[in-house]
């Protein structure tokens, strides 16, 4: 990572580290969406609970897991 400008080299990273978190917030939503499906509400659907369980643990804002 040469190269001139801290500035230029933080927002490298930080591209590649927001390219991967969305390909994974993207897959979770698209799970939470599909359990939502059968049953609304997580306390009678084990997928859904699961689907939003993992969510949180890769800390996907809350705001667009709901």
């Amino acid at each position: 990572m040469a190269g001139h400008s801290h500035a230029a080299n933080v927002k490298h990273k930080k591209a590649a580290n927001d390219k991967k978190r969305g390909k994974i917030f993207s897959k979770l939503i698209k799970a939470i969406s599909i359990a939502a499906r059968d049953e609304a509400n997580p306390q009678f659907n084990p997928r859904l609970r699961t689907a939003i369980d993992t969510a949180v643990e890769n800390q996907v804002p809350k705001e667009q897991s709901e």
